[in-house]
C-alpha cells in the first residue's frame, strides 16, 4: 500500500502497529504492507468464486500482489514508488495530473485489489470501479465507513456490495510486516462487484491469521523484513 500524500499519520500501537490517528511528514509514501493472510481470507471468505486477472495497484514491496497470484491466472502489480520489486512505477490516481506518472494495466483486469492509502482510498474505489470488469476489494480501516463528504462521494452514488469486516485485528506496521505485531486498529474489506445487487456486511471469522499464514510465508518475505529492521 503507497501513495504519496498531501497530508497523511501515523501513530504507533505500542511502538509497533498503525492506529487510527497518523500523523507524517507531508509527501510522505503511506506503505503499510499487507499482512499475506489478510489477502487469503479475503480470497477464502468473501470472493470465493474469483477467478482470472488481477491488477494491484498499491503493491509496495509485494506482500498483497504475490499472495493474489495464488489465486489469479495473471496479476500486474505497480506503485507510485519503485520498491525494487520489478513491478510498473506509476500512480493508480495520477500525480499532479500529469498523465505520464500514470500507471496503467497491460490488460483490463477482472479484479482491482489493494490496500490503498487511507487519504486516497476513495479515488482508489472511483478509477478501480470504471476499470474492473468484475469488480474492487479495497482493504481499509473500518471506519473508513464514516464521513458524510465519503458518503456523498462515493457511498451514496456507488454502495459497496460487501462490507466485510474481520472479527480479529490485522496489525500493519509502517514500512515492513511485522508477523508479530499488534494493533489497536480494526480493518474491513469493502467491495464493490457487478454481479451483486444490493450491499451486505459479512464477518471474516477469527482464526485466520494462524490457519491462513503459509509456513514459507515468513522465509518468502524475510528478506524484505530484514532489510526494514536494518
Amino acid at each position: 500500500m503507497t501513495q504519496r500524500l498531501n497530508q497523511a499519520s501515523s501513530k504507533p500501537f505500542g511502538g509497533r502497529a498503525v492506529m487510527n490517528e497518523r500523523i507524517d511528514p507531508v509527501d510522505s509514501l503511506d506503505f503499510f504492507p499487507s499482512p499475506p493472510w489478510a489477502t487469503r481470507a479475503l480470497m477464502r471468505h468473501v470472493l470465493c468464486d474469483a477467478h482470472g486477472s488481477c491488477w494491484e495497484p498499491a503493491a509496495g514491496e509485494g506482500h498483497m500482489a504475490e499472495v493474489l497470484r495464488e489465486t489469479f491466472s495473471e496479476v500486474h502489480a505497480s506503485d507510485v514508488h519503485d520498491y525494487g520489486r520489478g513491478y510498473e512505477v506509476g500512480s493508480f490516481i495520477g500525480e499532479a495530473g500529469l498523465a505520464d506518472d500514470m500507471a496503467t494495466c497491460p490488460f483490463t483486469p477482472d479484479w482491482i485489489i489493494t490496500n490503498p492509502p487511507f487519504n486516497a482510498a476513495v479515488e482508489f474505489a472511483i478509477r478501480g470501479i470504471n476499470t474492473a470488469r468484475r469488480g474492487v476489494a479495497l482493504l481499509v480501516r473500518s471506519n473508513w465507513a464514516e464521513g458524510v463528504e465519503r458518503y456523498n462521494t462515493l457511498f451514496r452514488i456507488r454502495p459497496p456490495s460487501i462490507v466485510a469486516q474481520f472479527a480479529e485485528r490485522v496489525p500493519m506496521v509502517k514500512g515492513r510486516w511485522d508477523p508479530e505485531a499488534s494493533t489497536a486498529t480494526a480493518y474491513s474489506w469493502f467491495v464493490w462487484d457487478r454481479v451483486r445487487v444490493g450491499t451486505r456486511f459479512v464477518w471474516i471469522p477469527p482464526g485466520c491469521r494462524t490457519s491462513l499464514e503459509h509456513p514459507d510465508d515468513r522465509q518468502r518475505f524475510s528478506g524484505i523484513i530484514e532489510r526494514a529492521e536494518a
